[in-house]
């Protein structure tokens, strides 16, 4: 579907997905379930996608003067579904969309989908490191999207739409890079992960419109 003529966003069909609404020890059993392909099974076009499940509680409002929180940058296509997805995980405090690694100073969507400024539909998400991890975040990410397709999600063709983690320290990349690693070795996909791993750039907020589309619309994953 063109860039400029969303309408929700038709995927690809849906073959399993992972359950954000885990914490601490269930999570990380969750995770090497996944490593081990015990889990779900993936299909060279196929998308995996949020559960359906009741949206979770929206977690309260961490101080930023006192909680030693952290940030996370994901691209993986439309923004619109990636930040449900992230706003669903348990210790995930705060998500916003808008535009990272490009060219130009404060970009607009129709820039963006101009292919001119390589901007990247990207999400941020604020999460309390003491209830969720980055390595959680990262097998999130790498479980409801395609990554073994250059830039593109189902229908949604564009470099806007490429699956990348922008790292904001040495201790994310190594972390993408390792589970990145992991997943290809254990053939956990039918072509190799595409996803990049780069320096996080300057984020530039979407527009207000962008921000919480599903919530703001009522509107679930397909």
């Amino acid at each position: 579907m063109p860039c400029l003529a969303r309408s929700g966003h038709a995927q690809p069909p849906m073959i399993g997905y992972i359950e954000v609404g885990l914490k601490g020890d269930a999570m990380n059993k969750l995770v090497n379930l996944f490593l081990a392909g015990a889990l779900v099974a993936f299909a060279p076009a196929a998308m995996l996608v949020c559960s359906q499940t009741a949206e979770a509680k929206t977690p309260p409002a961490i101080s930023a003067a006192n909680s030693g929180l952290k940030t996370a940058y994901f691209g993986a296509g439309c923004f619109w579904k990636v930040q449900y997805i992230f706003s669903k995980v348990p210790g995930v405090v705060k998500t916003k969309v808008g535009y990272s690694g490009g060219t130009i100073k404060n970009p607009t969507y129709e820039q963006v989908c101009s292919h001119a400024t390589k901007h990247v539909e990207t999400v941020e998400v604020e999460y309390d490191p003491k209830k969720t991890t980055f390595k959680q975040l990262l097998q999130v990410f790498w479980s409801n999207h395609d990554p073994t397709t250059l830039n593109r999600q189902g229908p949604d063709i564009g470099d806007q739409y490429r699956s990348v983690v922008f790292y904001t320290d040495e201790s994310q990349k190594e972390e993408a890079i390792q589970l990145k690693k992991q997943l290809n070795d254990a053939h956990r996909f039918s072509k190799p992960i595409v996803t990049a791993i780069e320096p996080a750039s300057k984020f530039y907020d979407a527009e207000d419109y962008h921000q919480d589309y599903f919530k703001k619309h009522g509107q679930t994953c397909e």
